[in-house]
């Protein structure tokens, strides 16, 4: 609402045109960053004493890396009394790309801090973190983190970047057991995938993350069979010949022990082997002579009948 209000200052004709690169530079910010700052810039040419559009090509240079050119349009903005003040922490991780901690920490203590909503805070907090953790102040990283809303049981629109920024400041200080736990919470979170907590969890418990669905050999693989092997390959293969596979004792399957013979070692299995241990293979297509003995009453049972020898 307040953009518009602003951009009904301009005519018609050019505010249409200067609307229409602000909106394709929010469509583009994130996945395509340069292309988001031409149209921010093209913007800017048209309507420079207008603050949103400062704001928006300073939002645009920060996504693309800009940190100098990023911090110069949001000073503007500032000066121009554009909007709110949401885009202080942005002003803040600029300083802190330019390597001045102390300029980002004066403009998080600024009173503009204090008229942030609830998101804002939390993403200037979330910057603080970093500035603390450049200035080699790891323990305070930590603990500029511990607010309320770490603990919140309901998913708000910072909860990603809050726990995986907390999790982040704890592998810092040394802490990857509690890291561990933050960065599982943070994928938990993270619904759409747009972190990497999943594989940094991973990496804290030594775990290997196998992506299923990119495997489409995934289906046919055995027990004991190379990736791409179909089963019935192995049809005809001498039973001597075929990898062994781990096949789990049934009640309707005993397995008879012999005297004097060596019990298997037991093999301990891991959570991804119950995961992924795929069914046993399929006796129909199997030789004969390995088929195991069916009682002659369900091969022939009238034919057992018209054979028996007739009484004297």
């Amino acid at each position: 609402m307040e953009a518009r209000e602003e951009l009904r200052t301009l005519p018609k004709e050019l505010a249409t045109k200067v609307a229409r690169h602000l909106v394709m530079a929010g469509r583009l910010a994130e996945d395509e960053p340069e292309q988001a700052y031409r149209h921010a810039k093209a913007a800017r040419r048209l309507a420079s004493r207008v603050g949103i559009v400062r704001e928006a090509a300073g939002i645009a240079a920060y996504h693309g890396g800009e940190w100098a050119e990023a911090l110069a349009e949001l000073r503007a903005a500032r000066r121009l009394g554009a909007g709110d003040y949401s885009y202080l922490p942005v002003m803040a991780d600029c300083e802190r790309g330019l390597g001045r901690p102390e300029r980002a920490l004066d403009l998080i203590k600024s009173p503009e801090a204090e008229k942030l909503d609830p998101t804002g805070r939390v993403e200037l907090r979330i910057v603080e973190s970093g500035v603390r953790r450049d200035m080699g102040q790891n323990d305070a990283a930590v603990v500029t983190l511990q607010i309320p809303e770490l603990r919140d049981r309901r998913l708000r629109p910072w909860s990603v970047r809050l726990f995986y920024a907390y999790a982040d400041a704890l592998v810092e200080a040394g802490r990857e057991g509690e890291a561990s736990d933050w960065f599982a919470r943070a994928a938990a979170a993270d619904r759409d995938g747009d972190t990497d907590a999943a594989e940094r969890y991973a990496e804290l418990e030594g775990l290997q993350i196998l992506d299923t669905e990119e495997d489409e050999d995934f289906a046919d693989v055995r027990a004991g069979e190379p990736a791409g092997t179909p089963a019935e390959d192995l049809a005809g293969t001498p039973a001597e010949e075929i990898p062994e596979a781990p096949v789990e004792e049934t009640a309707e399957e005993p397995v008879e022990e012999s005297a004097g013979a060596e019990e298997p070692e037991a093999v301990e299995a891991s959570a991804t082997d119950i995961a992924f241990r795929p069914a046993e293979p399929e006796v129909l297509d199997a030789p004969d002579e390995g088929a195991p003995g069916v009682p002659a009453v369900f091969l022939e049972p009238k034919q057992a009948d018209e054979e028996r020898p007739q009484a004297d």
